[in-house]
Formats: structure tokens, sequence, C-alpha cells
């Protein structure tokens, strides 16, 4: 259930009207925000639990795999609306900070202005002390 990676790949490539064309690019670091959200764990392991739940069920293959499909499509528009909320955080950061474009911190070696802890900021969440990959 690692979809969020692929989702939020390239979580925000907006170019603002209005901004200088010396304007840094922003990075997020979108597995440090989605390893420190409350609201995205709690998510994820309740879909977890009801991924278990649906495997540990007596009945027949047919059933599993419509209740398997519900539950990705439930992943899928927690997913979207989780991504959309880190979308319009960093944007409103980057119109703040006259930011040109805001990329994902995955992937990009250096450079660029990080503002994962302004974004971490508007979507109330406290970075944990030591983050832990997965959890």
């Amino acid at each position: 259930m690692k979809r969020y990676t692929h989702i939020l790949l390239f979580v925000c490539s907006a170019a603002l009207a209005g901004c200088m064309s010396r304007s840094p690019i922003g990075l997020v670091d979108v597995q440090r925000i989605v390893s420190n959200w409350p609201e995205y764990q709690g998510y994820q392991n309740q879909l977890l639990s009801e991924e278990r739940s649906i495997e540990s069920r007596r009945e027949s293959s047919a059933r599993k795999q419509r209740a398997a499909f519900a539950l990705q499509r439930k992943y899928s528009q927690v997913t979207d609306k989780l991504s959309q909320q880190i979308r319009d955080a960093a944007g409103k950061i980057a119109s703040q900070r006259q930011l040109k474009l805001v990329l994902t911190r995955e992937g990009i070696g250096y450079g660029g202005v990080d503002i994962t802890g302004d974004v971490e900021k508007a979507l109330n969440i406290t970075e944990k002390a030591t983050p832990t990959p997965g959890t």
C-alpha cells in the first residue's frame, strides 16, 4: 500500500503567475510528511486492518476480491484527499515565498529550498524525534 509515493512523486508543479524568473524551486519531503502525519498514519493503520480482515475471512474468493477492490477504491480516495491537502499547503507556501515551482525531495540530488517544515506546520504536523520508515 505504498502507492502514495507514486501519487505524490510529483506533488506540485505549478508555475505561479507573477513570480520573478529567478524564483527558487521549493522541495517537499513527502516521506517525512507522511511518516509524521497522524492523519495519514491513522488512515494507513485502518486500511491495513481492513485488509487483514478481508484476508482472514472465510468467504469465497470472489467475495474477497470484491471486498479487496472496494478497499483499493477507498485507499485511492483517501490518498487523493491527503495528496490534495499536501498540494494545497505546498501551493500556499510557494505563493508566500514566491517560489516558481515545487517538487518532491525524492530524486533531487541538491538545490532548491526545502519547504517541508512549512508544509508540516500548515498541516498541523509535529515532527517525530526519529521518524521510522514505514510506520
